[in-house]
């Protein structure tokens, strides 16, 4: 039978659909989307009573502020185009400025070495340093944790400095906790190795690519995400796409491994109670639900194992607290990253920065002021007006504003913000997937349909893949965003098919499966970066140079300046002075580099004759196994 809503964003009607959307986010649009290319009939439900998901833009007295920030950069050219296709002028190019608040100073992110030594003094750079280099020749081979992950990286000192206080605040949990593959998604590619390279020598140091986390600019909506999702929508509707709004989903039912039609009802109004309910009858279903929400809701009931597995799988909430302030130009960046446990606050966002449109006037400022909690908890109860009071102050506090320039304010929640990488999530994660899988006429797509921690290109991706598998394709759905290169870096047989002009299913690279065995293989026999040995090395040892020589000649130190003044034998032209300084700093630095470059090309010729022999002993395993 056509659905029926009380409530709809358009009076265009639908005979009944051969595909039914759950969800009205970046990923149920963008599936609506390709189903009208397709030539598919769709409707889309959507429980709130705006479209957009977590990349909604909420309108308050003339600010506009979004739920978090969303910058728009992808690599997948066709997500790129649907963007422009959908908004055209009004997408702007911006200019991209993130910092980090650490003990009361403001440091560049992405790290850049000179600001970071500056912030943090000679001697706490010296610990970095050695923290790195420890974290090189001694790294953790099995990285369980994000701590792991990050520590490999950055070194431990770093890792506490710089993610450990903030990450904490987002997930409610210590970071020994927290799965790798959440930082393996999230900052891909990202060392501190290629940080200094691209500070030192810029974007041009690698061809050109550069990690997402570093990209310098991004393309915005004039008015923020909700823009672009409110245009989809009304594009959709005029092509008789309805997107029914205020439908929330009450049972899914199904027979065996066959969906027959969902249930959905209005919010409750006033005194009467819950509206009725209706029934969604089609052929295929995608759902962007939580996975949680989705199998719970199934009827009959899903395997015991199976719904235990779903319940186990943990999400972060979110709020974030608008504040309107009486004042324009507070501080240059886009947004900043609160590492200060003085306070809650996590991040703070200043959407004039992203468009100055966000703005009722030049003279204002809006500020969001965002808070990870869980659903139910004290910050998440709190009243409006007391939230609003506790921003205020925890702004003023970080000396970004006076509280009496704060005019006005608003609170938006949003559950299931965040799916969480525990240690549990993972074996969940493929009880619950390899149910799912069995169904003919389900696919689920999108953050929180995948529990996956997706940025919003790669939701879309899997809505596109969605929907052209109901044409014939055979698109793998799971494998966005998994690939070691895709976030990061053009795969390079990729872009040698577009420069020939091949098409094809170029949305993400070719993923390669890769045996267990092979894994272990390569994770026991891990090579060193000579690139990123060296320049550890090299900053160690212009480090030391410079505070040992500048202690001397600060101090007026006789007794030990003829003896470091030895080193001009090896540092020609070195001596202890201001002059011969500079001269020193530079070669130890050059000489450093070299030695650790090889040190780790030493390292990895010994590593790769460990692993052939290694090889060798495993074929003739086989080959014994064979002849018996």
């Amino acid at each position: 039978m056509p659905p029926t809503s009380p409530k709809s964003d358009s009076a265009v009607p639908t005979a009944a659909p051969e595909l039914v959307i759950l969800g009205a986010g970046p990923a149920g649009l963008t599936a609506a989307w390709e189903a009208m290319q397709q030539g598919i009939p769709a409707v889309v439900f959507e429980r709130d009573d705006c479209v957009g998901g977590i990349s909604r833009t909420v309108e308050h007295n003339g600010y506009h502020f979004d739920i978090g920030g969303h910058r728009f950069f992808t690599k997948v050219e066709e997500v790129a185009a649907l963007w422009q296709e959908i908004l055209g002028p009004d997408m702007l190019v911006r200019p991209r400025l993130s910092r980090i608040f650490y003990d009361g100073k403001m440091f560049d992110y992405p790290i850049r070495p000179l600001n970071a030594l500056l912030g943090l003094g000679p001697i706490e750079a010296v610990r970095v340093g050695l923290s790195f280099l420890r974290a090189q020749l001694f790294p953790v081979r099995e990285e369980r944790s994000f701590e792991h992950w990050v520590s490999n990286r950055f070194g431990q000192r770093l890792f506490e400095i710089f993610f450990k206080t903030y990450t904490e605040k987002v997930w409610g949990m210590d970071c020994s906790e927290i799965r790798a593959d959440w930082a393996a998604q999230r900052i891909k590619d990202l060392d501190l190795a290629k940080t200094l390279r691209h500070a030192l020598i810029g974007r041009f140091a690698n061809g050109g690519a550069v990690a997402t986390s570093l990209i310098e600019e991004f393309h915005y909506p004039r008015r923020g995400p909700g823009m672009l999702w409110e245009r989809c929508r009304d594009i959709l509707s005029e092509k008789g796409i309805e997107t029914r709004l205020e439908s929330e989903v009450v049972a899914i039912h199904r027979e065996g491994q066959r969906v027959r039609s969902v249930e959905l009802r209005p919010p409750t109004t006033g005194d009467d109670g819950p509206g009725s309910s209706f029934i969604a009858e089609a052929e295929h279903f995608v759902s962007s639900l939580a996975l949680r929400d989705l199998l719970e809701r199934m009827q009959p009931a899903p395997p015991d194992e199976v719904l235990d597995a779903a319940r186990s799988l943990k999400y972060r909430d979110f709020l974030t607290v608008a504040l309107a302030v009486d004042a324009p130009d507070l501080f240059p960046d886009n947004w900043i990253y609160i590492h200060a446990p003085d306070v809650r606050v996590g991040r703070i966002q200043n959407f004039g920065n992203w468009s100055p449109e966000m703005l009722p006037n030049a003279e204002t400022s809006s500020l969001g002021l965002e808070y990870f909690v869980q659903e139910g908890d004290e910050l998440w109860s709190m009243e409006d007006a007391k939230l609003i009071d506790l921003a205020a102050g925890e702004c003023e506090h970080l000396g970004f504003i006076r509280r009496e320039q704060v005019v006005d304010g608003a609170v938006v929640r949003m559950p299931k913000a965040y799916p969480v990488y525990d240690a549990v999530y993972r074996e969940a994660l493929d009880t619950v997937r390899a149910w799912l899988d069995g169904f003919e006429n389900l696919t689920c797509i999108g953050r929180n349909g995948q529990h996956r921690y997706n940025n919003q290109d790669h939701s879309m991706v899997t809505a596109l893949r969605a929907v052209r598998n109901l044409r014939g394709a055979a698109l793998d759905i799971w494998d966005v965003n998994v690939e070691d290169d895709y976030h990061e870096e053009v795969n390079a047989a990729q872009a040698a098919a577009e420069a020939a002009g091949v098409v094809g299913d170029r949305l993400v690279p070719q993923r390669v499966e890769a045996e267990l065995g092979e894994e272990l293989i390569r994770s026991v026999f891990a090579r060193y970066v000579p690139h990123a040995l060296g320049v550890a090395v090299g900053v160690l040892a212009a480090l030391g140079l410079f505070i040992a020589t500048s202690t001397l000649l600060i101090a007026g130190g006789e007794p030990m300046g003829p003896t470091l003044s030895l080193l001009g034998i090896v540092l020609f032209g070195f001596e202890v002075s201001w002059p011969g300084m500079v001269v020193g700093v530079c070669e130890a630095g050059l000489l450093g580099y070299a030695f650790g470059q090889v040190l780790a090309r030493t390292i990895n010729r010994v590593v790769a004759w460990q692993e052939r022999l290694f090889r060798n002993r495993i074929e003739l395993v086989r080959a014994s196994a064979l002849a018996e």
